[in-house]
């Protein structure tokens, strides 16, 4: 026992520890795993743990995200993004592992383990790449939508890869024993192969049966016991049994509970199934992914550092090749292109499973996993530097040069607006409906197809180069709104045009109140905040709800908004960029007087909230 509570400890410890501080580098959770597991490793060895059975055991973490996957893919959203899903997709995986396959059979593996290989490297890294686009604003970009698609398309492609892997092994291609992953127990041992595939179908079709007529009265039946840790339990069992099921047919436990999400997505208990089961999933995904840190060979690197280093480039420099082709092929140019090709350019999480499956199942030599697991590990701790690069010396190439497929602007308006997202789109459909004439500029195509076929001039550009601004007619326009989701671009679009065009008007959106200080230094003086007037109504109605009569509640609302903003633009004056909020002592003295004369003149005028009945019915 004490053993196992130790154990237990050390992997905890160490994903608290690794983790946050890799996200707060920017490397990403699944990279803070693997570095906690080669922290670990040495332990580990210490004690004689044996990290390869751990690992087994941790694998039930990719069936949990496989069922999750499964979960998010609604028909609609499949059909919706059909052409990138299945040409973008499609054509990267299968591209890239034709590729690398052709360079193992050139470096005189069969083509069986070359083929196996191919497909382990074509995958990229969900979990890096989108919180790495997200964190930078870019996933609504047209590079940053690609991406999404591709990361889409390989997450389904696993299913038919652990399906596929085993008929390689088949083939002869083995150096060691069966595989370890072969179910004791089997209901398929000793039929004829066309018996062994009617039970195999026979199994599939009471998942999709099970899934679709049974799993709602039985869910509807325990959540009426509206106790939680059951509901639990019963989605555990749900997913462990399909599992098992798949697994005595011969099938891979992962393709079975994702046809078991795909069956669920469209179901009422959708959200509660991945909310229950979405922490089991973390738990154990971060235990594989330190089993497979701990499980490094590092005398390995030490002895074929050039081999392992230059796999991961010439790995990472095919992928990356093969995406840029693509990107010119669907017409995602300029620094979107180089955005899709360096994101995904890394080989990816599920390699380690890929890797782990295919050795288990004799398609791979033991001596050749090892390597493997370097270059995916290598080529994952490499990618926040591919993007430092697209962010430092790509991208500022194409901020200021003339896009190949720039559009042109024939008759500019005095309105501009940069950025047509979920805030943009208001301000230009309040404009159009009186009659104003608008610019609109967005770096997305989809976007911007969708506003062209609702007879809005739109125009493709990055709003932040000046020469596009001059085009759309800035150096004329009365009024410039700033609506771009980087909120860094955002303050310097601000700082140029205050700068060169001091004629224009500008209003500007702001993501917080530091974004609001950020764009005030920068010389704009119409800042809205995002969620400031909506948070003021919700404010509003706790005050009705809490019994302070209609007119009272609006006169106090209006009195937070005007002294809230005096507050602002007086605070922002002492705001200094180079000094955090909580080290400028000037800023906390004068913020913390003018919230006490705030709660005072509240008081004074109206009473306290405190001080009135809760309303009934509210």
């Amino acid at each position: 026992m004490t053993d196992v509570l130790l154990l237990v400890f050390l992997f905890l410890i160490a994903g608290v520890i690794a983790v946050p501080i890799a996200s707060r580098l920017g490397l990403g959770s699944v990279l803070g795993y693997l570095i906690a597991g080669i922290v670990l490793s040495p332990i580990l060895t210490l004690l004689h743990v044996d990290v390869l059975s751990i690992q087994h055991f941790a694998e039930f973490g990719v069936v949990m995200m496989l069922f999750l996957v499964g979960l998010e893919l609604e028909p609609k959203l499949l059909w919706d993004t059909r052409m990138q899903l299945l040409g973008l997709g499609g054509l990267q995986v299968t591209l890239s592992a034709a590729l690398i396959a052709g360079g193992g059979i050139a470096f005189g593996l069969s083509w069986q383990m070359s083929l196996a290989i191919g497909l382990i490297f074509a995958l990229s890294s969900t979990a890096i790449v989108l919180q790495t686009l997200s964190e930078k604003g870019l996933m609504k970009s047209d590079g940053g939508q690609a991406g999404f698609s591709v990361l889409l398309f390989q997450d389904i492609a696993v299913i038919p890869m652990l399906a596929f892997l085993p008929l390689l092994a088949m083939s002869g291609t083995s150096d060691t024993a069966s595989g370890s992953h072969d179910a004791s127990l089997s209901l398929v041992q000793g039929l004829e192969g066309w018996q062994t595939g009617l039970v195999t179908l026979l199994a599939i079709g009471l998942v999709i049966a099970g899934g679709t007529y049974l799993t709602r009265p039985a869910f509807r039946f325990i959540a009426q016991a509206n106790l939680r840790e059951i509901f639990i339990a019963a989605a555990l069992t749900f997913v462990i049994g399909t599992a098992l099921l798949m697994t005595l047919v011969g099938l891979s436990a992962a393709l079975g509970t994702f046809l078991a999400g795909v069956v669920l997505a469209n179901s009422e208990y959708k959200h509660e199934l991945e909310s229950d089961i979405d922490p089991f999933r973390g738990l154990l995904l971060g235990l594989f992914f330190m089993t497979v840190g701990a499980a490094i060979d590092f005398n390995l690197l030490a002895s074929e550092p050039l081999v392992i280093i230059g796999l991961a480039f010439g790995v990472m420099a095919i992928k990356a090749a093969v995406l840029l082709s693509l990107a010119r092929t669907f017409g995602i140019g300029d620094e979107q292109g180089w955005l899709f090709g360096i994101a995904l350019a890394q080989a990816g999480e599920f390699g380690f499973v890929l890797i782990s499956f295919a050795t288990a199942t004799s398609v791979l030599p033991d001596s050749i996993a090892p390597r493997l697991t370097l270059v995916v590990t290598l080529s994952m701790m490499l990618t926040p530097l591919l993007f430092i690069l697209y962010d430092r010396m790509i991208l500022p190439r194409y901020r200021f040069a003339e896009p190949a497929k720039a559009d042109t602007i024939t008759a500019p308006s005095r309105i501009i607006i940069a950025g047509h997202g979920r805030f943009g789109g208001i301000i230009n459909r309040m404009l159009l409906s009186q009659g104003h004439e608008t610019t609109v500029l967005d770096h997305s195509s989809a976007q911007l197809e969708v506003l062209r076929a609702f007879g809005v001039r739109a125009f493709y550009g990055d709003a932040t180069r000046p020469d596009l601004l001059k085009a759309a007619g800035l150096e004329t326009a009365t009024v410039l709104v700033i609506a771009i989701d980087n909120r860094h671009q955002a303050t310097e679009l601000v700082r140029y045009v205050t700068q060169n065009y001091p004629h224009v008007h500008i209003t500007a959106r702001a993501r917080d109140q530091n974004h609001v200080y950020e764009l005030w230094s920068a010389g704009c003086r119409d800042v809205i905040r995002e969620t400031f007037d909506s948070a003021v109504r919700a404010g509003r109605s706790v005050y009705e709800a809490l019994g302070v009569p209609a007119d009272q509640a609006e006169r106090l609302t209006q009195e937070f908004e005007v002294h809230n903003r005096r507050t602002l633009r007086e605070l922002a004056d002492l705001h200094d960029p180079a000094i955090p909020p909580h080290q400028n002592a000037a800023y906390l003295k004068r913020a913390r007087e003018l919230m006490d004369e705030q709660s005072e003149q509240l008081r004074t005028r109206g009473g306290t909230v405190a001080d009135q009945e809760p309303a009934s019915g509210s």
